[in-house]
């Protein structure tokens, strides 16, 4: 086994292999950017060398520094991790060039199913089904647009080199094509280094279906069953199980087959994914199944796979790569119950899935325990960054059936408390719940079509968690007081605990929060033996609460007992329950006023980012609903529109340059 590996990532990939590694007694080195010189994979690992600055192309795409690296450390292999670089068949065969091993699988097979035009002509030849389309190297757009037509609309525009929703696009009518060819080319540029696209069918009411594959350097190949993604949003998956609803033994085989076969058609070695798409009847069971692609590369939902085989994928990654042969053969890999993984993202559902960065003041992912595991990168205090993935942490729960597994990821994501920056938390709740999800009938439109439900609109606000987080304020404003007289000459004086006492008036705390647009008085009045009698505009409340040393609020409400964690973050004061995350703005009049909000006439960016492409000028004419510019983050692109009718005044940057969230973009004359 290797003395000592390299690993060429980040985030919580790259702790999970570390923490393998170290079980395995392998020593690990570690490379970090700029933004990530405090980050928990660097200090997990027996070392860590810095590699450049923040952007990944400066730094975590560079092969040529990760080679020196390793030589410099003296790392006899690398394990790429997902993403980045590893995909990249000039990096496994610079590796190679150098002694490096790489713990993946050969170049040749890297570069045979990189392309997915490729991949589709070596599948046709192998007789796996394929879905109607055109993969060819013709990339003229009208040619396009005519093979589309030919298809038959709707159809799905791919990054031949894609991955990971990346460089995706669905087009639900000609006239569309056109504008969504340019972005999906755009899009691919950016993340892969090239723009050729292949045009497919798109399969109504498909279901994501992918086969966990693991081949050897001495002719074994073996599947670990399957995976179902279907919970898709923006062509990015969600939720993850294993094994997949509805799925019968003839089935599994037939997938089975078809994709161990793939891997030895094209000698590959170590762990791989085939994916497939299913045409899902209305029942939910999947119905005839075509090849999609083949990633060359451990993936990120492999932990469903790892609870219900009981084996540690990158153990067996490690001792391929060494030379030994796979673990188990194709009888002895056994299926044992279910489990599911959700992704916690920074983004925020109910803006279009928009990513979000700051900082997370509060962390709290759920207990460790037999039916639960978390892989995450970051712990409290860690920045989420614009320049990276804006995953938080995966949540794995396994149970001995479907039902008691999702019951099991439910809990744990209702465990779990994250403030600082939005979140999918509340969204992953609500699918958890959703009751075609839970009887298994899923395909990649399910969240679009339930959207209303898992996304809910401006609801009224939410007057419980504005009387919690009024308790939380007293209590913070008590403990500071009594912390405050703790430096005077006369800390037991019994003036100190006249909280909110007036002269001449009955003892009370004005507190003012803002739900969205809405404005929320909360008059807080002192009673006897801790209690409080808090106005609302629709009601008036008898309360009392104590907060713990961890920050729990334990609150009685009229008589009923409640529990929330209030995580003030800046003005922000984030009400966290069992199903719901309320995020309500703490006003102070006197700072209030005379602010200004910048007015409509400006637009501003919804996120830090990189401008990719400028459409308008000053002076242009402009309708609501035109792309201005675009806006690239988190390696997706987001379309910048004009809200408004009418004439710009100025677009202040030009593509290339560097913005910041909440600065304008641009501005509109006068109406």
């Amino acid at each position: 086994m290797f003395d000592k590996i390299l690993i060429a990532n980040r985030g919580e990939i790259a702790c999970r292999v570390i923490r393998t590694a170290r079980r395995m007694g392998v020593r690990t080195v570690a490379v970090y950017s700029d933004a990530d010189a405090g980050a928990q994979h660097v200090g997990l690992a027996d070392e860590a060398v810095h590699i450049g600055p923040a952007p990944a192309v400066d730094s975590y795409l560079l092969a040529d520094r990760i080679v020196e690296v390793c030589k410099r450390t003296g790392a006899q292999a690398v394990h790429p991790g997902y993403g980045f670089l590893s995909e990249n068949a000039g990096f496994a065969a610079a590796l190679a060039e150098n002694g490096i091993a790489f713990i993946g699988p050969p170049a040749p097979a890297i570069e045979a199913m990189g392309s997915k035009s490729g991949a589709k002509s070596i599948m046709e030849k192998a007789g796996v089904p394929l879905v109607p389309g055109y993969h060819g190297e013709n990339q003229d757009p009208d040619f396009l647009a005519g093979e589309a037509s030919r298809i038959g609309y709707p159809v799905l525009i791919k990054a031949s080199a894609g991955g990971g929703g990346k460089g995706m696009r669905l087009v639900e009518r000609p006239e569309d094509f056109a504008a969504a060819l340019a972005s999906c080319k755009r899009e691919a540029a950016s993340s892969f280094g090239e723009d050729k696209v292949l045009v497919e069918r798109f399969v109504t009411r498909p279901r994501h279906i992918e086969i966990q594959v693991f081949a050897d350097s001495h002719g074994n190949a073996v599947h670990l069953y399957e995976r179902d993604c279907s919970l898709q949003r923006r062509h990015q998956k969600v939720i993850e199980e294993s094994p997949a609803p509805f799925m019968t033994d003839n089935m599994r085989a037939a997938m089975g087959k078809a994709a161990t076969d793939a891997a030895q058609a094209i000698g590959y070695v170590g762990a791989g994914t085939v994916e497939f798409i299913a045409e899902s009847n209305e029942d939910g069971r999947p119905g005839d199944f075509f090849f999609m692609e083949m990633n060359t590369r451990l993936q990120v939902e492999h932990p469903v796979t790892e609870m219900v085989t009981g084996q540690d994928l990158v153990e067996w990654q490690l001792r391929v790569a060494d030379g030994e042969p796979l673990p188990l053969a194709q009888e002895e890999v056994k299926l044992n119950g279910h489990a599911f993984e959700a992704r916690l993202y920074a983004e925020d559902p109910a803006n279009d899935f928009l990513p979000s960065t700051g900082r997370l003041v509060r962390f709290r992912p759920p207990r460790a325990a037999v039916h639960c595991r978390v892989d995450s990168g970051v712990v409290e205090g860690d920045a989420v960054s614009v320049f990276y993935d804006p995953m938080i942490a995966k949540i794995i729960a396994w149970g001995e059936d479907r039902g008691t597994a999702l019951n099991h990821l439910v809990r744990a994501l209702e465990e779990t408390e994250a403030a600082g920056l939005a979140t999918n938390r509340d969204f992953l709740i609500a699918l958890g719940r959703d009751t075609e999800f839970a009887a298994g009938r899923v395909d990649t439109g399910l969240i679009e079509r339930h959207r209303e439900t898992l996304i809910p609109g401006d609801d009224a606000p939410d007057m419980e968690a504005v009387a919690l987080a009024a308790i939380a304020e007293l209590k913070r404003l008590e403990a500071a007081a009594v912390a405050a007289a703790s430096t005077t000459g006369h800390p037991h004086s019994p003036w100190v605990h006249l909280f909110g006492w007036r002269l001449n008036d009955d003892s009370h705390v004005d507190l003012l929060f803002q739900d969205g647009e809405t404005q929320i008085p909360a008059i807080c009045h002192y009673g006897r033996d801790g209690r409080y009698t808090i106005d609302l505009p629709d009601r008036t409340i008898d309360a009392a609460g104590t907060v713990d040393e961890d920050g729990v609020l334990t609150a009685d409400l009229d008589g009923r007992r409640l529990s929330a964690t209030v995580a003030p973050v800046d003005e922000e004061r984030v009400v966290i329950r069992r199903t719901r995350t309320v995020r309500l703005r703490l006003i102070d009049p006197m700072a209030a006023a005379g602010g200004d909000d910048g007015g409509a006439d400006k637009l501003t960016a919804p996120m830090p980012g990189k401008v990719s492409a400028v459409f308008a000028a000053a002076g242009d004419q402009v309708k609501a609903g035109d792309a201005l510019m675009i806006l690239e983050a988190m390696k997706m692109e987001h379309t910048i529109a004009a809200p408004v009718d009418g004439t710009l005044a100025a677009v202040h940057f030009e593509a290339g340059d560097q913005v910041e969230e909440g600065v304008a973009l641009a501005a509109f004359e006068e109406q």
